[in-house]
């Protein structure tokens, strides 16, 4: 049965700040929907409220997977029911060594009871996609990579978590061309593999590599218009502004 991600109405606030205001979505495995917008247009708001951020407050609506409400549920209980964030500004955290770190995630999220020697060789193969060396490994967490190299180290941890649903929060900043399409491949990989893909992204440089079967625009915590990877296109035209509503006047 194909799993679906549904987000209904969802408002939501941070320090009183209402950053979300009637978001409508529903996603199925398989696809993959960008989410375009400016800055400061709640974007990365909805990644954190769809990962249970504890400072983001819903203050109406749901998030649904398989029909299952998660809105109350903490965040390790989101991704154990098949939910991935790829951050960012992906956070360094020293002592904690990477190859360690996919393992634990492996387990916990799916419960991976592949062998030790087998599950390294398949996360050797993982980092060659990336274009990452095998000594990333015994490295902290991000500690001392560069911006593309944590960027490359998150779709690795996502070929890793085998998810129902990846919400890849501006994966393709700080990534050079030659990165873009190492990442893209290995999204296109992902998305192969029967993962639903939330794509936030200010720019339509990666929707060159991987291609939406839906665009949604989102602007003061609205989706304002949604449509096919042609949206994209019009964005990059038009701008923004283009498609902002108009504010009625009194």
């Amino acid at each position: 049965m194909t799993s679906t991600l549904k987000i209904v109405d969802l408002h939501a606030k941070v320090e009183d700040k209402e950053v979300l205001r009637g978001i409508d979505l529903e996603v199925k495995q398989g696809e993959v929907h960008a989410i375009m917008g400016p800055n400061g247009s709640g974007k990365t708001s909805l990644a954190y409220v769809l990962l249970g951020h504890p400072k983001y407050v819903v203050t109406k609506g749901d998030i649904l997977i398989d029909g299952q409400s998660i809105v109350n549920l903490k965040t390790d209980r989101r991704a154990k029911l098949g939910l991935f964030l790829g951050f960012q500004y992906p956070e360094e955290i020293p002592g904690l060594r990477f190859g360690s770190f996919l393992r634990t995630l492996a387990v916990e999220m799916r419960g991976d009871k592949t062998p030790l020697s087998q599950f390294y060789s398949n996360v050797k193969e993982n980092l060659k996609k990336l274009d990452l060396d095998e000594a990333f490994l015994s490295r902290s967490l991000n500690e001392g990579f560069s911006g593309g190299e944590k960027k490359r180290a998150e779709i690795v941890q996502l070929l890793t978590a085998k998810p129902k649903f990846a919400v890849l929060d501006e994966t393709d900043s700080g990534l050079d061309v030659d990165a873009l399409k190492i990442v893209s491949s290995a999204i296109n990989e992902v998305r192969g593999s029967d993962v639903g893909i939330i794509l936030i992204t200010h720019y339509q440089r990666i929707l060159k590599y991987v291609k939406a079967d839906y665009v949604h625009v989102l602007i003061d915590g609205r989706i304002v218009k949604s449509g096919d990877a042609s949206l994209a296109d019009e964005v990059e035209k038009t701008g923004y502004e283009a498609l902002r509503p108009v504010q009625a006047t009194t």
